[in-house]
């Protein structure tokens, strides 16, 4: 027994050292595989509801806490905040926010809010080694909530039908885009 434990403190060792972890860092294949595990795990889970709402409630929360923040900054009202999966037709429908105000200026911004995410995403990537160090564990846990914070940063198809119902909004929005850009460049 103490020789199987003698071979994993040196293995355990060996895949800690400096050079090992370098090489999962600098190699984009190694993170590539772990983002399409996760999601093919992710997936495999579809089939069950209770799997799908705890392997989907760290990003819905997210994902929808970004939909009520904006539309309360911005009067749509929310009424309604629910993580509670539920079937409709051949897919889940993981969370939802309901608004009772949703109008030409805050339809895009409070559908669109999710976006935000990639912000915490590209901190996250800055600073999460900093903060916790380099360890084979914390690159796992690295790869686990990035994967979570960019895949639900992007909106959904209602999302999109939402934020792009109404015309008026989105050409204000686009005036205001291309102002922006005009001062910030």
């Amino acid at each position: 027994m103490i020789y199987i434990m003698e071979a994993f403190d040196k293995l355990w060792a060996l895949i800690n050292s400096p050079e090992v972890l370098r090489m999962f860092l600098e190699n984009r294949f190694f993170l590539i595989l772990c983002v399409l595990v996760l999601s093919a795990l992710k997936h495999a889970t579809y089939r069950s509801l209770v799997l799908v709402s705890l392997i989907n409630i760290p990003g819905t929360f997210l994902h929808e806490t970004a939909h009520f923040l904006v539309g309360f900054l911005l009067n749509a009202r929310p009424t309604s905040f629910t993580l509670i999966p539920h079937r409709s037709g051949d897919t889940y429908v993981t969370g939802s926010v309901g608004f009772k105000n949703i109008r030409f200026y805050n339809a895009l911004p409070s559908a669109m809010a999710p976006l935000l995410l990639l912000i915490v995403g590209y901190y996250f990537n800055r600073y999460f080694f900093e903060c916790v160090g380099l360890s084979i564990w914390t690159y796992f846990a690295y790869i686990l909530l990035q994967t979570i914070i960019i895949e639900n940063a992007l909106p959904s198809s209602t999302d999109f039908k939402v934020a792009f119902g109404n015309l008026f909004g989105v050409i204000l929005y686009f005036i205001l885009a291309v102002i922006a850009l005009i001062f910030l460049l």
